[in-house]
């Protein structure tokens, strides 16, 4: 896993995440129920670090979380606008 540090945030989906997230009208809570019953160890904890950018968020659960939000990976990391 590659690991990219800007000095500021450990991640840059979470402002993408939360977005979508609140749109949705759902909890933390909610969101990170809804991805363990995909096989994911999420908690409303996890989902609140990385929307802060205190978690490093691996490829695997960036792909989790946008096939959840039927968007893409690129639109949480930012490189399009387009969902």
């Amino acid at each position: 896993m590659k690991i990219y540090w800007n000095g500021q945030s450990k991640n840059i989906i979470g402002s993408r995440l939360k977005e979508l997230r609140t749109a949705q009208g759902i909890s933390q809570k909610t969101l990170a129920a809804r991805l363990q019953t995909e096989g994911f160890e999420f908690t409303d904890l996890t989902i609140l670090r990385i929307e802060q950018g205190k978690r490093f968020v691996p490829d695997y659960e960036i792909v989790a979380i946008a096939n959840y939000f039927h968007t893409s990976t690129d639109y949480l990391l930012g490189a399009t606008d387009i969902k």
